[in-house]
């Protein structure tokens, strides 16, 4: 019989702590307002996740950790059209195209990312059906919950913060005038580089994760430490103005984001980019 409930009542970390206690095997199903996740579990061990509809896909997973080209995921793709993901993982660690160990950890830290979303999850409902697990065919793993639990936890609390610190992503970024650590010092990540290459006062925070394929949790998170090392000043929405001749309140953001959305690209971190950041915050 499956067990069901509501979040309100019994909340993520007591679901996952007592699948790990009681060593459960089967499919936790989860319902939030907006979205829909099911994770899975076999003797208590997260073996498989997926959320908002989509289920794991391998091509695109190794695409966006580095590990194959746009290009070669077109050309394997079209070879291994309708193989399941584990023969497609097979045929990429027998042809030498990446290790077996490589795929094992980017197909656990996707899981795990996924996982951790779900735990600012307060609202909605559950529902815990036993034995069932991922159709065959799909790629598994076996991770520990004790630990998912704890980051998970720690992850939830820093959530919070960075909401009170950051509750809103609709305003914009610029750099600072005279920042407070010296450009000498700054070191950043990949990532931090990627958020910084689109600062700017038209482009909003929401946008920026949204051309970098980040989550509200690390979006939030980059922009909280840079405000924090003092690299960049948030700029708050326009106010709302009145078009007088037609006698109706528009916003002068929608018409900002309108020209962002035809102006924002991707870009290309390569060398040099911390030379445009010098020369960008000379020129403010």
């Amino acid at each position: 019989m499956a067990l069901k409930g509501n979040l309100k009542d019994f909340g993520i970390t007591q679901l996952l702590n007592l699948i790990n206690l009681a060593r459960k095997t089967g499919t936790l199903y989860l319902e939030g307002p907006q979205n829909k996740a099911y994770l899975c579990f076999r003797e208590g061990a997260l073996v498989y996740a997926a959320a908002d509809g989509k289920e794991l896909s391998l091509l695109p997973l190794l695409q966006q950790a580095g590990k194959l080209t746009a290009e070669q995921v077109r050309v394997i793709t079209a070879n291994v059209a309708g193989k399941p993901d584990r023969d497609v993982a097979m045929m990429l660690i027998q042809s030498g195209h990446i290790q077996q160990q490589e795929i094992v950890q980017i197909v656990r830290q996707h899981i795990v990312n996924l996982v951790y979303r779900v735990f600012s999850w307060n609202t909605g409902t559950f529902r815990f059906e036993p034995a069932e697990l991922p159709v065959q065919g799909k790629l598994v793993t076996s991770i520990a919950l004790e630990n998912v639990i704890m980051e998970g936890s720690r992850r939830l609390k820093e959530w919070e913060r960075l909401q009170d610190e950051l509750p809103s992503l609709d305003v914009a970024l610029k750099f600072a005038e005279k920042p407070n650590t010296p450009l000498r010092d700054v070191n950043l990540t990949v990532e931090e580089w990627r958020v910084i290459s689109f600062v700017n006062p038209r482009n909003t925070i929401q946008q920026i994760a949204q051309n970098n394929s980040m989550s509200e949790f690390q979006i939030r998170k980059i922009v909280y430490g840079l405000l924090q090392a003092g690299l960049v000043e948030i700029i708050r929405p326009p106010r709302q103005v009145t078009d007088a001749s037609v006698g109706e309140t528009r916003s002068t953001r929608t018409e900002e984001r309108e020209r962002v959305d035809a102006m924002v690209r991707r870009p290309d971190v390569k060398r040099g980019l911390i030379h445009k950041l010098i020369d960008r915050i000379r020129e403010l």
